[in-house]
């Protein structure tokens, strides 16, 4: 088994720590090797997306520092893991080492599919739930078929989910429209951004949602604020806190029936 270093974005481990902590039990779940390097930083994307990306250089090669020994990095969060990959290579190149060591950064669904794990993960959770897929997930880390193209090609995290028991998978009418998040697009665009994400929720409640879920939580914060502000009978969840509750149900009632028995 390869040995993965877990990277935690820094929203996350400041607003939604129990993302990280259920990316690394379902990691561990799945038999890995996982350690958490201590003193990881921001990987710079507000400053690139702000127009400032030279002054983000000393806080990626320190993160990107902390990763070297591990065989993969994995993260929860696809905006952040593809700024990594592909926009700070322009910052590292007298450092080859370094610029090998963003190579290695997967998204979490990412990684559960280039080990060919998905079959791996099965559990129980009710719920109808919503699959916000973010642009970068969608469109910069290719984890399905935007619907404007022909042809079908299912969504990596789509498949994740429908393999779970007691999911309801609700399908809103713009399947992949954007939230209006884009980082520093949210600030410096408050009212635009504000409209698209209220649009975008209205879909997802057309369609039937209880619950809506992605794999990047920093889209998930957005709509988070919207619902909560305008009190809408929507709750969100990061993808790796719904299989991990869903692989602990099913667990649980494997030694319940062990039990009984």
């Amino acid at each position: 088994m390869p040995h993965i270093g877990l990277f935690i974005p820094c929203y996350i481990e400041q607003f939604y720590p129990q993302v990280g902590v259920a990316t690394y039990e379902l990691l561990k779940t799945l038999g890995y090797q996982i350690s958490f390097p201590l003193h990881q930083t921001c990987c710079g994307q507000p400053l690139a997306n702000s127009g400032y990306a030279c002054e983000s250089k000393k806080s990626v090669t320190q993160l990107l520092s902390r990763f070297e020994a591990y065989d993969y990095v994995v993260g929860p969060s696809a905006s952040c893991v593809y700024h990594i990959r592909q926009h700070t290579a322009s910052l590292l190149k007298d450092h080859k080492p370094l610029k090998n060591t963003a190579q290695k950064f997967l998204d979490l669904t990412e990684f559960i599919f280039s080990q060919n794990r998905q079959n791996d993960i099965q559990g129980f959770f009710d719920g109808r739930i919503a699959l916000h897929k973010s642009c970068h997930g969608l469109r910069r880390l290719k984890l399905g078929k935007c619907s404007e193209l022909m042809g079908k090609e299912e969504n990596q995290q789509a498949v994740l989910l429908q393999q779970i028991e007691g999911i309801e998978i609700v399908t809103p009418q713009r399947a992949d429209e954007c939230c209006g998040f884009g980082g520093t697009f949210a600030v410096t665009q408050e009212v635009l951004s504000t409209r698209m994400g209220m649009d975008r929720l209205q879909d997802y409640l057309n369609a039937g949602a209880e619950i809506l879920t992605s794999g990047d939580m920093s889209c998930l914060m957005h709509l988070d604020g919207l619902i909560k502000r305008n009190h809408l009978p929507l709750k969100t969840m990061h993808l790796a806190e719904i299989l991990y509750q869903a692989v602990q149900q099913k667990q649980s009632s494997v030694k319940s029936s062990a039990y009984v028995q």
